[in-house]
């Protein structure tokens, strides 16, 4: 007989042999046990129905070669909301769920008076920051680029599951917002930050897209392409709003100064203390 209880145990001590972090299993466990209503807390030290067994046992084999569980599970959660996961499109970190909450937050300080908020989340992979911000703030008018027509049916089908309400555009980052003559009081992008020659953990490299994950020799690539053209597309008043890398202030600022001088700007940090999130102010003094 194999009880919840010695299930998690046996996984829990292979996923230390493997570099597999153990809360990996009970993650895993909680969320296909809550899918076929098992009410696992309730029967932690009761046999394990075979079919759930089964599953169980299937998934933690991929888990422990390295696949991320959002791709056996085929979903993720993100702020709340359920979004497909498969290899077309990074799976939504936590990090970038303080960057909507930091956006939203300045929507309300900046645009108080406003009815409508015209949005774009530049390079949306999974739809994820775009899905969140349209659900959370009624008053945002949301579209969404990629390049990657594959990311983008994700994206969309991530909106439809979500009752999202955002116009997709297919291109390379600002490109189809200037091409529709959109002028917009907010644009947000998490873009690809890595740089080329870091080296990544085996379950990103071997399972994650890596259009999404790699900006160029330093990083910045993204970043660039974005600040030369986002006049283009702001408004008078609006801004800006990125997530970076950790150990990217410095050459962001540089950056910032090169494009736009002495522009009003604040580099923001996450809930571990690392530089992670940053904003451009455009006539918001």
């Amino acid at each position: 007989m194999t009880t919840f209880h010695r299930a998690v145990l046996n996984f829990e001590t292979k996923c230390e042999e493997r570099n597999v972090p153990k809360e990996t299993v009970m993650a895993y466990l909680v969320e296909i046990s809550q899918r076929e209503r098992y009410n696992l807390y309730a029967n932690f030290d009761q046999e394990m129905p075979k079919e759930l067994e089964e599953e169980f046992s299937n998934g933690m084999q991929r888990i422990l070669n390295q696949e991320p569980m959002a791709h056996v599970l085929g979903y993720s959660w993100f702020y709340g909301y359920k979004m497909i996961a498969n290899p077309t499109v990074l799976i939504p970190r936590y990090e970038t769920e303080e960057l909507c909450a930091n956006v939203l937050a300045r929507i309300d300080e900046l645009f108080m008076d406003e009815e409508k908020i015209v949005c774009a989340d530049i390079g949306t992979g999974s739809g994820a920051i775009a899905i969140t911000l349209v659900k959370e703030e009624s008053k945002i008018s949301m579209y969404a680029t990629d390049i990657s027509g594959e990311a983008l049916e994700t994206a969309k089908q991530n909106a439809e599951m979500n009752e999202a309400d955002i116009t997709f555009l297919q291109g390379d980052m600002v490109q189809p917002i200037i091409d529709a003559n959109i002028k917009l009081d907010v644009l947000v992008c998490n873009p690809p930050y890595i740089p080329e020659d870091e080296t990544m953990e085996e379950s990103v490299i071997d399972y994650e897209p890596h259009v999404a994950l790699f900006g160029g020799q330093d990083g910045l690539k993204f970043y660039r392409s974005v600040f030369e053209n986002c006049k283009k597309v702001l408004k008078e008043k609006s801004f800006m709003a990125f997530e970076m890398g950790w150990n990217q202030r410095e050459s962001m600022e540089k950056l910032l100064h090169e494009y736009f001088g002495d522009v009003n700007y604040e580099i923001m940090k996450d809930i571990n203390g690392k530089d992670r999130m940053l904003f451009v102010y455009f006539g918001c003094e």
